[in-house]
């Protein structure tokens, strides 16, 4: 059993879209956390002394006795430059065991346990097999991307380029799926062993995804509709992202081409008692975002 909320609850990527709302539901709920980050000022910038501010690299086992310690539950997140997950977070997942880590709450993938491409799937498979309790969070595709990893194609060039086909997407808040989250943290005992699914409440085309932000824009943004390689060119050259991110992404892109990331789930309400965010309601609130200079 997962000792009472004297014990400080971990939280990885603590400072990003995720973790940043875990933090917040976590003390909200008067739970103290320690909320772990590449950087212990980039926690406390953040923060403030509301936090036990600590820095984790999973990659750097000089950071990892600090953020273990007397933890015995952890929300896990997998840095999204870290590809080859095995070599590069494992070590550390063992080390969290071998500290007294009991119950990992694990933001996954949707479909991550049908899709062995992508990182998520090995890093669930070894929480299975590792006699840790855990829970899975396999949200669906994030709305934070397009304010955040596409931001730029959108707010300056007026187009959305991923991937995707014209296959369907049931794009979820970081918020909810934070939301559901945290719950499994503040009961893990009722979430032991159970993998949830937030989605959002649609289930939208790249097409319409354009259409709501041109809506919210007063723009005209169109989906350009690329190809895998056109894609892994634009994410590399143009975005800048690391090769794994580009393969990892690349992956998730070609789910929902085929038509897979479509599902919806009830999992934000049946968790949180209430209903997760539209896509139009959650762009006008991030509209900044895609606002030229």
């Amino acid at each position: 059993m997962v000792e009472s909320s004297s014990s400080p609850v971990l939280v990885t990527g603590a400072t990003g879209n995720v973790g940043r709302h875990v933090v917040e539901g976590l003390l909200a709920a008067g739970y103290p956390v320690r909320a772990a980050a590449g950087s212990r000022e980039q926690v406390a910038a953040l923060f403030a002394d509301r936090v036990e501010a600590v820095e984790l690299d999973f990659t750097d086992r000089a950071t990892w006795g600090a953020a273990y310690a007397g933890v015995p539950i952890a929300f896990v997140m997998r840095p999204p430059q870290l590809g080859n997950v095995r070599r590069d977070m494992l070590p550390s997942l063992e080390a969290a065991r071998s500290a007294g880590v009991q119950h990992v709450v694990l933001l996954s993938l949707q479909g991550a346990e049908r899709n062995r491409l992508v990182p998520h799937a090995t890093l669930e498979a070894w929480l299975r097999a590792s006699g840790l309790a855990w829970t899975f969070v396999r949200p669906s595709f994030f709305m934070e991307n397009l304010s955040t990893t596409h931001a730029a194609d959108i707010r300056d060039s007026d187009e959305i380029v991923v991937p995707a086909g014209r296959g369907r997407t049931s794009f979820v808040a970081a918020s909810d799926v934070a939301a559901v989250a945290t719950a499994a943290l503040l009961d893990p005992q009722a979430h032991r062993g159970r993998a949830w699914t937030p989605t959002g409440p649609q289930a939208l085309s790249y097409d319409e995804v354009a259409t709501v932000l041109s809506e919210v824009t007063g723009r005209s943004i169109r989906y350009t509709a690329p190809g895998v390689l056109r894609y892994a060119w634009h994410a590399s050259s143009v975005l800048g992202l690391p090769a794994g991110m580009v393969l990892v992404t690349s992956a998730i892109y070609c789910v929902a081409r085929a038509g897979r990331a479509a599902g919806r789930t009830d999992d934000v309400r049946r968790v949180t008692g209430r209903d997760p965010i539209d896509l139009r309601g959650w762009a006008r609130g991030h509209a900044a975002a895609w606002v030229r200079p």
